[in-house]
């Protein structure tokens, strides 16, 4: 569950994906600060589900380090000194999970330590995915303990199956077994599963059966081979589980003391390898209970002696799932059926979530488990199977306090009477103790004391520095006090008073495990408090939806949660409760205010409707118009040019959609009835998006569609190879480079874009090289994951609506702005009425909407010059006609104009001959139906989309889409990168681009230029004066680092350029399968560090003109001069500054162009 405060009084609460049944809810905190209102203290904390968006986890090991099969963990000492233990692995990666040490651009920034899962996947190269792939489709001897077993005799039943394996390989080898079996007359299909005691006893079976000694099965001779999965979750082998053993939870208060909160005996503890996961199985209270801890929560792994015996100890990032059984004649067990099903143990049960089942929520308020060893248990086995990190020694014991309150969300620890300290550090407090920095016990009116007469902005740097330790601190006042004398002798305190972008990484648990619907669900109606704030919910968004996320919101006297809503609109008149709150989650969208617009200045005008066979559809779903006059002011308002205002994405009151210049419209706003959502009072008109030129790519469903429309192979594989070209040249030819970042929008392609054109050359300047290298990896990925793949001749556009009615059905009219490279060539057959800077597309151009998924959503249109629609200066947007039987956007994957995207493409190598005129049903295509013939046309394809389309509108109609079992894939194709799953070379296209981009990567890392020489330092960037400034500078720097340090910290950045991209190279799997997901989570990347950036030209616009000037060049002294930096920096720093350094360096070359060219007249203009 996550909770992101925006305000002291605003939160977002996130939830889990499917809470009832599957997902597990193990919460983690974020603390970020951002910019405040005027007086008031504004910062936002997140606590996040395991399922969430982030935070990505902690990189795999480098490649040298995966080559050489050594892998390296650090743990630290309670003063957080990293080379406490250090353990290094020479066993394979596949037995281990460890943390490889990572390498940041500053000494001062450090990973938290955190256990990853191992990287799976091969290395990268065509010849190694076909090994993989073969041997995913058929596992090796011992990958798992069972085998699958075909040509059953029809009459068999699964006791006897059992039975007979019993006896063949090995007396009790034989564990459970399943035959499959027909729905229809529940008839055997001759095959099935068995699953054996051991790995070992499986490879004896299937030797067995291959050599010819494996006796008939009632007259069958059997066939055997290996199994991807078991049958049940169990450890493969003897020496991964232990019996009897003993459960101790509570919390580290020292290196080697444990204060213990329960203990349990007769518990059976199950490693198991290919689920990365412990499995612990105990009884309380009569009930039995099983508790799984994933190998990636795992902090810190110890051996360690508990009351004389062996034992492990596991520091946990976050409580372990909890299960119970449950059992019944409505309960459906898969071990239900005795027919088909055999099991040694009971098995005809159902292990569902429960909740935590302690007295004082034990499992939320530890995060130490010992697992308290039998003598015959096979510790080292099991220790070897664990993400070990070192030998801890004898533990001693003592009995925990229970501290934690009757709140919900435990443990809160608050602040001790007679004791004053602002939220801000009460909440830190509450994070960094949930997330294992801090013991509750330590947290008392001795450090309270200490923290009343510390300032906030200290305080935040050392709980920053808190958090990134890398265990537990057990001394936090000698840590606090050390830190604030350091603070102190350095006088680098931090530059800013304002709300600064801090982050605390950690978590709040609650006790979430099943009545876990009823659970989250009396939260989100009673709240929780939080110091002396208690947080209701208030509503939520569309993405938030999606994300299982809500907005919660602390009521005071003067505002409540019931009283904003109220506000925001009148929603009682919407009687479906799905689309009432999807009504309220549209105000909660990102916007920009311009102007309040008085009911006077606007009019509502009819839609434009046509009745085809029985169904009405409205041309103008979702648009309508905004005078000339309004539209420029509106334009200069958001920073837009005034004399091409384009067409906006708005939201008034209860309206939204697009609205289009019309030159002859005396209303400020003219609104359509499509576009009222809900009743409301508002009258700020603010704006969503607006029409701009953007650039076009092809992605997978895409891809699939236009090659079932005909469109040949070797046109993508084409295209495909000309880009990766194209990225390769970026490195080193300045005009290729500023053609790419044209393409990408962001600050750092701006600065990259404005440095280029001073003259510096791409593969010499460090920022400059830098950042070209990450867009260029970043685009590779891109091309190798998704085929995203540019199309040079077509753009991303906004819909719009002929307003005149002189297109045809059929027709549109596109007038776009030209690219650098377009502008350069000019005569081009397809462009029309070209003013230089802007051209009309004419012919036939191929339009539809992502994301597309049906052979009906291309559609094949004609693209014509009017003089009527030029002169209403519609710029870098599509209008389609208001004629015909059903409008255009409608037939493109059932979009509208209220702000839909439209992909476009004059190119005539990808606009299709077939089309099919009357069939469309929208969204994503399952791509394991790659090899099927028919491809997107079949009928499996259609019925996902459909199914898909369904999907999407849960949030508005509340039905939900279930995907049929016969659909589920069973084999993945290879660029899927389902290196867990079954796999396939795909054949089709995908795959051939998949392979492609592979070769290409492969040969062309040889090529890269070398790395920019580490003293390119650029005396034009000297101002004189600057050295006044270098003190300054120099704790500027510090500052910056250590923000921006934080940054990478929490997003899992392992380097500078992955920060200011956004793009996280080591992004977790969820993240790496839900684009949609990832791109939110960039956003908000990007955001944190655009406002760090802004921050830091505050410090600048604070000083008089001159000085800024000085200052900025003492900015890139200290970091780029040889004599003053260390051995990494953070290049980016001092140009935050760009335009103050650029114009020292014109300012520079001209002058000594003037003094070479002495009396030489020159322009410095030029």
């Amino acid at each position: 569950m996550s909770l992101v405060v925006v305000s002291e009084s605003v939160f977002v609460l996130v939830c889990a994906q499917r809470v009832v049944t599957t997902e597990t809810l193990r919460p983690t905190a974020r603390v970020q600060q951002t910019q405040p209102p005027p007086g008031r203290a504004h910062w936002r904390v997140l606590l996040h589900a395991k399922t969430g968006p982030e935070p990505c986890r902690t990189a795999p090991p480098s490649r040298d380090a995966q080559r050489a099969g050594v892998h390296e963990r650090k743990t630290t000492t309670a003063t957080g000194d990293a080379n406490a233990h250090t353990r290094r692995w020479p066993w394979p990666r596949s037995r281990r999970t460890g943390k490889a040490a990572v390498d940041h651009q500053t000494a001062a920034t450090q990973k938290p330590p955190a256990v990853t899962s191992p990287e799976s996947r091969p290395s990268l190269t065509p010849a190694a995915i076909s090994t993989v792939v073969a041997a995913a489709a058929a596992p090796a001897p011992g990958a798992t303990a069972t085998v699958r077993v075909s040509n059953i005799p029809p009459s068999a039943i699964a006791a006897e199956l059992l039975a007979f394996f019993d006896s063949a390989v090995a007396t009790g080898a034989a564990f459970a077994c399943e035959i499959a079996a027909a729905h229809r007359g529940w008839l055997s299909r001759g095959h099935g599963s068995v699953q054996f005691e051991s790995a070992a006893a499986a490879t004896r079976a299937i030797d067995l059966a291959s050599s010819g000694g494996l006796p008939p099965f009632l007259g069958s001779r059997l066939s055997v081979s290996p199994a991807h999965v078991d049958l049940l979750p169990r450890a493969p082998d003897f020496a991964l589980r232990a019996l009897g053993s003993s459960l101790v939870i509570g919390n580290r208060v020292a290196e080697r003391e444990l204060e213990v909160a329960y203990t349990w005996d007769g518990v059976r503890a199950e490693v198991i390898p290919g689920k990365r996961r412990v499995d612990l199985y105990l009884k309380h209270d009569s009930r039995s209970y099983k508790l799984e801890v994933l190998f990636e929560d795992i902090r810190e792994c110890f051996g360690c002696s508990f009351d004389g015996a062996g034992a492990i100890l596991l520091q946990l990032t976050y409580a372990p799932r909890i299960h119970t059984t449950i059992s019944g004649s409505t309960i459906k067990s898969r071990f239900t059926d005795e027919r088909f099903h055999a099991c040694k143990e009971d098995a005809k049960f159902a292990w569902v979530r429960a909740l935590d089942f302690t007295p004082n929520s034990s499992f939320g308020e530890c995060s130490t488990l010992v697992l308290k060893l039998s003598k015959a248990a096979p510790v080292s086995d099991i220790l070897e199977s664990l993400p070990f990190s070192g030998e801890l020694g004898e533990l001693t014991i003592s009995s925990m306090d229970m501290f934690g309150s009757s709140s919900k969300v435990v443990p809160l620890v608050d602040c001790p009477s007679g004791f004053s300290v602002p939220y801000e550090v009460l909440f830190r407090l509450n994070s960094l103790v949930h997330m294992g920095k801090l013991v509750a016990r330590h947290v008392n009116a001795d450090l309270f004391k200490v923290l009343e007469d510390l300032p906030i902005d200290t305080l935040r740097r050392i709980f920053e520095k808190m958090s990134k330790l890398n265990s537990t601190c057990f001394q936090p006042l000698e840590f606090i006090r050390h830190e604030a004398h350091s603070m102190k002798i350095s006088k680098k305190t931090l530059l800013s008073k304002k709300g600064e972008a801090r982050i605390v990484q950690g978590f709040f648990s609650t006790p979430l495990k099943t009545g876990l619907y009823h659970r989250i669900l009396s939260i989100l109606k009673e709240g929780f408090r939080i110091g002396p704030k208690k947080y209701e919910f208030l509503a939520f968004s569309a993405s938030q939806l999606r994300g299982n996320s809500v907005w919660m919101f602390a009521s005071n006297n003067s505002l409540s949660a019931e009283s904003i809503r109220r506000w925001m609109g009148h929603f009682k008149d919407i009687r479906s409760v799905s689309k009432c709150a999807a009504r309220m989650g549209q105000l909660f969208s990102s916007s920009r205010q311009t102007f309040e617009v008085s009911s006077y200045d606007v009019e509502v005008i009819p839609d434009i409707e046509i009745t085809t066979d029985g169904t009405k559809h409205i041309f103008s779903d979702g648009i309508g118009k905004i005078s000339s006059r309004f539209a420029r002011q509106i334009a200069k308002t958001i920073g837009l040019d005034p004399n091409n205002p384009p067409a906006f994405q708005i939201r008034y009151g209860g309206y939204k959609g697009v609205i289009a210049v019309d030159p002859t419209s005396f209303f400020n706003l003219s609104l359509r009835p499509s576009m009222k959502k809900f009743e409301s009072k508002s009258t700020m008109l603010n704006i969503t998006n607006w029409s701009k030129s953007q650039p076009c790519y092809v992605n997978r469903e895409i891809i699939s569609l236009l090659s079932t429309l005909g469109i040949k192979d070797e046109t993508f594989l084409t295209m495909q190879q000309d880009d990766m070209h194209e990225s390769d040249e970026m490195l080193t030819n300045k005009e290729v480079a500023l053609s790419v970042l044209g393409k990408i929008s962001g600050a750092d392609t701006k600065t990259a874009a404005e440095m280029l054109l001073q003259g510096y050359e791409p593969s010499l300047e460090p920022y400059l090289s830098m950042i070209l290298k990450a867009h260029r990896a970043n685009r590779l990925t891109d091309i190798r994951t998704r085929c995203k793949i540019h199309v040079q001749k077509g753009r991303v556009l906004i819909g719009c609506l002929d307003e005149t009615g002189k297109l045809d059905y059929g027709q549109v009219y596109i007038r776009i702005t030209k690219n650098r490279k377009e502008q350069k060539y000019s005569e081009q057959p397809f462009f029309c009425n070209d003013d230089g800077k802007t051209a009309v597309i004419v012919g036939k151009v191929a339009i539809s909407k992502n994301p597309c998924l049906h052979p009906g959503d291309v559609r094949v249109l004609e693209a014509i010059y009017d003089p009527g629609l030029d002169a209403r200066g519609l710029i870098d947007c599509v209008v389609f006609p208001q004629r015909g039987e059903r409008p255009h956007p409608n037939e493109c994957s059932g979009g509208d104009l209220d702000g839909d995207l439209f992909f476009i493409t004059w190119d005539d190598k990808l606009i299709p001959e077939k089309e099919i005129q009357k069939h469309f049903v929208s969204y994503m295509i399952n791509d394991a139906l790659d090899r099927d013939p028919l491809k997107a046309r079949s009928p499996e394809c259609l019925q996902l989309a459909a199914l898909h389309s369904m999907a999407v509108d849960f949030a508005k109609s509340g039905a939900p889409a279930e995907m049929p079992r016969a659909l589920r894939p069973r084999e993945f194709p290879d660029f899927l990168e389902r290196w867990e799953k079954p796999m396939y070379i795909s054949n089709g296209v995908l795959g051939k681009l998949y392979r492609a981009a592979l070769r290409h990567a492969e040969n062309a890392e040889a090529l890269l230029p070398e790395a920019p020489p580490s003293c390119a330092y650029d005396p034009d960037l000297e101002c004189p004066g600057f050295h006044d400034f270098l003190d300054a500078a120099e704790e500027h720097y510090e500052a910056y680092a250590e923000r921006l340090g934080t940054l990478m910290t929490y997003y899992s950045a392992e380097r500078e350029d992955e920060i200011l991209t956004g793009n996280i190279r080591n992004k977790l799997v969820y993240l790496r399968r839900d684009n949609k997901r990832y791109f939110e989570m960039k956003d908000r990347i990007i955001a944190a560090v655009d406002a760090l950036h802004a921050e830091v030209r505050g410090w600048l616009r604070a000083r008089r003109d001159e000085e800024a000037s000085k200052l900025a060049s003492a900015w890139y002294h200290v970091t780029y001069h040889p004599g003053r930096r260390g051995e990494k920096r953070f290049w980016s720093f001092p140009w935050i500054a760009c335009d103050t350094l650029l114009a020292i360096k014109a300012a520079r070359r001209c002058r000594k162009r003037v003094e070479d060219a002495a009396a030489v007249p020159m322009d410095c203009d030029a």
